[in-house]
């Protein structure tokens, strides 16, 4: 779900007018359905959308464009990283997913 809510605010804040903020919000999205589904690429893929803001933004600007983002946004980063890799989140995913 919060992979659902990250690609809308992502849209909504203008992503979608740029080619890769457009790679973005659809690959969130791919990944909340394939996750929905129970599928593993869908996990996988949901690890790669949740960490490419903190990649991009090191590439475009060091740390400190890493750090220097809003609270809001940055907190919301950080938690949908953490669900994605809590203990359970991961053995679900081994346990279930095809």
């Amino acid at each position: 779900m919060l992979l659902y809510v990250s690609a809308a605010f992502d849209a909504l804040f203008g992503a979608i007018f740029f080619v890769l903020g457009i790679l973005i919000v659809a690959g969130k999205v791919a990944a909340g359905y394939l996750i929905a589904n129970e599928r593993k690429i869908g996990y996988q893929l949901g690890l790669v959308m949740a960490f490419a803001p903190f990649v991009l933004r090191f590439l475009g600007g060091g740390l400190d464009a890493v750090l220097g983002t809003g609270i809001l946004s940055l907190m919301f980063e950080v938690l949908l990283v953490a669900l994605l890799l809590h203990e359970q989140s991961r053995e679900h995913q081994r346990i279930w997913f095809s």
